[in-house]
């Protein structure tokens, strides 16, 4: 059974340095953090030091063999286990004096042995937790353990060179396989101490099917989507200017206008040819897309903002013709009115995954993530919450794309990819909107 003290009189103060076992060069961590947390809250905040997703399960224990010394989760709890339960302890219970030694273990298929060295008793308590040093970048999930990230880690070093891709995928497969802008010499105490406080916040209350999926993430361990609805933007407002809102609705108003009182389809069902290049040119669509714009089935932008219009409840389709909504016809010339309309449609989509997919990404983005992460978060919440994607003999992480997606780049960046970069505050404003609304 494991040995621990009783709760000292007084909370202490802790420098611990945390090592990821058999990395060199070394991957570590240096905390000062209160001896009153609990080993199960210490294992969320190890979770954000390190930069781990939570995926796996994990164990305390003292020595290097685990033997009985293990304190028990809430998993081994549900299996049958008995002996000490990991809520019930107190970090100083178990850390209490310079080179005492937790281990813990993450993973067990990869294997990440972590050890926790007390490196100094502090006079008092700090009121926030801090990362005040470290080194090397937390390894991608699930890459092999030791000898898979130590691999990636050459590669990476050496440049990224296909000729020495360790696999299983295609080199460029490879690169989007791994967490954006993942270099294993990366390290930022600030950006760590910036994560703990987000894991110390306290997150948004969602509700219905959002609040759901989180609830049922939050059960398993996985505190992701939690950490997401608990990062500062969260708290600032969702109220935009007119002006703002324009800018940000542009897209659809000008095709608002292009559609009029309505518009003939073809035999086909496309839009009029006509049409189709006078929106191309007045929504910036000829400035970057390098095909041809006088027919909708060529010009996959043109299309995608008029299938998510439609999506939106701005226009509707009837015999033939293409026409504005009764809520499309009072947008038009009312931004604020647009902005709100879209963001109670948000998220919309028929099949579960498109709901799931766009919910995922109206908090990625209502975070205020930069645009160059959504698809690789909304691509891991959704794995996370239990959908993923075959790719011949693998299983991968799902597709971010989504209709609710495709609108918030449509508002975003017009769809131009090569704009779909940074912050858009305004865009941001509306997807916390979407998610407070519904």
């Amino acid at each position: 059974m494991p040995e621990f003290s009783e709760p000292p009189a007084q909370p202490i103060g802790l420098r611990l340095r945390i090592d990821l076992v058999d990395t060199s060069p070394p991957v570590w961590r240096r905390l000062e953090i209160s001896g009153d947390e609990k080993l199960d809250d210490f294992h969320h905040i190890l979770q954000a030091t390190m930069g781990w997703t939570n995926s796996h399960l994990h164990t305390f224990h003292q020595g290097r063999d685990t033997g009985f010394a293990r304190f028990l989760t809430e998993w081994d709890m549900s299996e049958g286990d008995v002996g000490v339960a990991e809520a019930l302890v107190r970090l100083g219970q178990v850390l209490a004096a310079p080179g005492d030694e937790l281990h813990y273990d993450y993973d067990f298929g990869d294997g990440w042995e972590h050890r926790i060295v007390v490196e100094a008793v502090l006079d008092e308590p700090p009121k926030v937790i801090v990362c005040v040093d470290g080194g090397g970048a937390c390894p991608p999930e699930d890459c092999g353990g030791i000898g898979g990230y130590t691999a990636l880690a050459e590669w990476a070093r050496g440049g990224f060179d296909s000729a020495a891709n360790p696999g299983p995928l295609e080199a460029e497969e490879m690169r989007q396989w791994l967490p954006p802008g993942w270099h294993p010499d990366t390290f930022s105490a600030d950006e760590v101490t910036e994560k703990l406080a987000i894991e110390s916040a306290k997150p948004i209350t969602v509700s219905g099917e959002l609040g759901d999926l989180a609830a049922e993430l939050q059960h398993s361990g996985v505190r992701v989507l939690r950490n997401l609805l608990a990062r500062p933007a969260w708290q600032a407002t969702d109220d935009v200017s007119p002006e703002v809102a324009a800018a940000l609705t542009e897209t659809y108003r000008l095709l608002l206008e292009e559609i009029g009182s309505g518009v003939k389809l073809t035999a086909a069902g496309y839009l009029p040819p006509k049409l189709v290049q006078r929106f191309a040119q007045s929504s910036g669509i000829t400035r970057w897309f390098r095909g041809r714009v006088n027919r909708e089935d060529g010009a996959w932008p043109v299309a995608e903002i008029r299938d998510t219009a439609q999506g939106l409840g701005l226009l509707t389709k009837r015999h033939g013709t293409l026409s504005p909504t009764a809520a499309g016809k009072r947008a038009v010339n009312d931004p604020l009115l647009m902005w709100r309309h879209i963001a109670s449609r948000l998220p919309f989509g028929r099949e579960d995954f498109d709901r799931h997919a766009g919910w995922m990404a109206l908090v990625v983005v209502g975070a205020e993530l930069p645009a160059e992460e959504w698809d690789a978060e909304i691509s891991d919440l959704l794995a996370l919450i239990g959908w993923r994607m075959s790719r011949g003999n693998m299983v991968i992480n799902p597709s971010a794309l989504s209709p609710t997606l495709s609108v918030l780049d449509v508002l975003g960046f017009g769809l131009n990819p090569k704009a779909r970069k940074g912050v858009n505050p305004a865009l941001a404003a509306l997807a916390r909107a979407a998610v407070r609304g519904r």
